[in-house]
């Protein structure tokens, strides 16, 4: 009687230039040791780049890649077909654009080879047209942008989200979250408790837990009243709240709550709401391609040249000159990334 062949799964890292290191070598290291767990490559992977050549990641490490783009679109017809595909992407995705990728994940997807990303690969994919309709994660610093230019993909603030065969995780160590979720799919409770005591993690967090430190931790805040007037102002930043609803909201007067924001946080409320307001800002305009105006209008200002006058008090430039600066940056951030990759052939 012969035996069951062993369970195995084949993944491709696809690596986008500027990859964030921390999400692929977290997802990589709970495959090896899943592996060495079981005695035997259950998992086998691959690294992928558009031309086959080494990638930079953001840390200004090169990785070496095994296939290129031409010869991954071959493979997933053939043999050497993978059962996952996942884009490894990191700062400035936004600029990223190939329509031969785009083209290969559709293809995967259609033959029905799990798509997925780490960090802010879900850009791709949405560029790709996989998560039309579909739940997705990105990175909070990277979610304004993302919902602006996406708007019609479910996209959360949440660890990772896996909706049918397409997987998306925020990066950072979110991508370990979810490869143990994988690994729990295929092999059961007992491996990935197994795989967590190597990993020295003490659980597999849910997919829904928060990406950021709680306000309190994160603001150095302990006063409740003002913690949930800061967690209103954040929930409405495109129509902002007048002083007098906020003060209802928190059940105070509008005295009350001046006075509580000069103690905790060393500005009036007004201030404080208008400095989260350009905040959203910055990231709208160096994450996207929307005209200045409608960034205003996003973020709650009344006309652009309020917008742009606001703008200027706080960071000493304007919104174009913010943009404009960024441009420069991601072309320096490119050329030094295509030199190191030369470099290390």
């Amino acid at each position: 009687m012969s035996k069951t062949p062993p369970k195995k799964r084949s993944i491709v890292f696809f690596m986008v230039p500027q990859f964030t290191m921390l999400p692929f070598t977290a997802a990589v290291e709970t495959l090896r040791i899943a592996n060495r767990m079981l005695g035997y490559d259950a998992y086998e992977w691959r690294l992928a780049s558009a031309d086959g050549m080494k990638v930079a990641s953001s840390a200004g490490i090169a990785l070496e890649a095994n296939t290129s783009l031409a010869e991954e679109r071959k493979f997933v017809s053939g043999e050497n077909r993978p059962n996952m595909v996942l884009v490894c992407s990191g700062i400035d995705i936004e600029q990223y654009g190939n329509k031969s990728v785009n083209a290969w994940l559709r293809e995967a997807n259609n033959r029905g080879i799990a798509v997925g990303s780490l960090c802010t690969g879900a850009h791709v994919l949405a560029q790709a047209g996989l998560l039309n309709g579909k739940r997705c994660a990105i990175h909070w610093e990277n979610l304004p942008g993302f919902s602006e230019a996406f708007p019609q993909v479910e996209v959360y603030a949440d660890l990772y989200e896996v909706d049918g065969n397409i997987y998306t995780c925020a990066g950072g160590t979110a991508s370990l979250d979810m490869m143990l979720n994988l690994i729990g799919q295929d092999f059961g409770e007992n491996l990935v408790n197994r795989v967590c005591e190597q990993q020295l993690t003490d659980r597999v967090r849910n997919p829904h837990d928060r990406q950021r430190l709680p306000l309190r931790a994160r603001l150095g805040v302990q006063n409740d009243k003002v913690l949930s007037i800061i967690e209103l102002m954040e929930s409405n930043l495109s129509e902002p709240l007048s002083l007098l609803d906020i003060a209802e909201g928190a059940d105070l007067s509008r005295r009350q709550v001046e006075r509580l924001f000069r103690q905790e946080m060393g500005r009036s409320p007004a201030r404080y709401y208008l400095e989260i307001r350009l905040d959203r800002a910055r990231h709208l305009l160096v994450q996207s391609a929307m005209p200045v105006v409608e960034v205003a209008v996003a973020c709650g200002f009344v006309s652009a040249s309020h917008f742009s006058k606001c703008y200027r008090e706080i960071y000493n430039r304007t919104p174009q000159q913010e943009r404009a600066e960024r441009k420069l940056v991601i072309s320096a951030s490119r050329m030094l990334a295509a030199s190191q990759g030369k470099a290390a052939h």
